[in-house]
């Protein structure tokens, strides 16, 4: 098995950094599946969701196209099954991305030094012209074909409602200010733009209404007995939604949120060679 990558570029460079901080936030150990073309990752453990009840545990999936590396090479395990899974601390790879920033390069191998590592190579420029490299030598654990099966991608049927998200500042505040009253918060949304947010406990009731939010094509295909107008929710733990508030740091060009009527969260955010997408079960 072997893989090489490069990434140049300022903005490429600072979107990998985003990227690798955003799944440390959100997962300690992670499985980084290399395939032909895409590097994905996902928590460690990780079984995947049960199509039948939608339940899983809060986790994320983030995929890098290979459009945001200017080099990639890899050979999988055989060429029936042309991939590798690698199992490594998040903030391991994430504090070697951090430094990064203003490089001229950042290189990722695998490699073995007393133990299988993800070797992040970084070029930096000196103030003498003269090009100096930092290197980190991440210990991971290759893992076995019989173990690819505990992380699968995700593999949902269509959402009961598909809404895009309000303004990130906007969200991030009432979430906030509600989880500083209570455990739980109750989203709900339909096919017209409309979402709420809301939670109520023994002395105070809070709700926050969003319309005019627009729903992604894809909702126009929901069954034809299905009233635009009825709201689609589901209960979660208030923290686990203010964790991936606070935690990702993609700058998105798309933000959605999908719900599963009383079963599932799932924020997808996507930015031109990058996705994200987090689930948070219902309570």
């Amino acid at each position: 098995m072997k893989f090489r990558a490069k990434i140049t570029g300022k903005g490429r460079l600072e979107l990998f950094i985003h990227v690798s901080g955003t799944v440390a936030r959100l997962a300690k150990v992670c499985v980084l599946r290399v395939r032909p073309d895409s590097l994905c990752f996902g928590p460690a453990g990780f079984r995947g969701l049960r199509e039948a009840g939608l339940r899983c545990e809060a986790g994320l999936w983030c995929e890098v196209r290979r459009g945001a590396f200017q080099q990639f090479r890899m050979e999988g395990a055989s060429e029936d099954l042309d991939e590798i899974h690698l199992e490594l601390t998040a903030e391991h790879l994430s504090r070697a991305a951090r430094s990064a920033a203003g490089a001229s390069s950042l290189k990722l191998q695998l490699t073995h030094r007393r133990c299988p590592c993800l070797t992040v190579a970084v070029a930096l420029a000196s103030p003498l012209g003269r090009a100096r490299s930092v290197v980190h030598d991440l210990p991971v654990q290759v893992l076995p074909r019989r173990a690819w099966r505990d992380c699968p991608p995700p593999s949902l049927r269509a959402a009961d409602a598909s809404i895009h998200l309000p303004r990130w500042k906007t969200l991030r505040s009432i979430v906030e200010r509600m989880a500083n009253v209570g455990d739980h918060v109750l989203v709900e949304a339909n096919l017209r733009g409309r979402m709420t947010l809301s939670m109520e406990t023994e002395v105070v009731s809070i709700k926050s209404y969003f319309k005019n939010l627009g729903n992604p094509p894809e909702s126009a295909g929901v069954p034809p007995h299905r009233d635009p107008e009825s709201m689609v929710q589901v209960r979660i733990d208030n923290r686990k939604l203010l964790q991936f508030l606070e935690g990702q740091q993609i700058n998105p060009t798309m933000a959605l949120c999908n719900i599963w009527d009383n079963s599932l969260l799932q924020l997808v955010l996507v930015q031109e060679d990058v996705s994200l997408q987090y689930f948070i079960p219902a309570l």
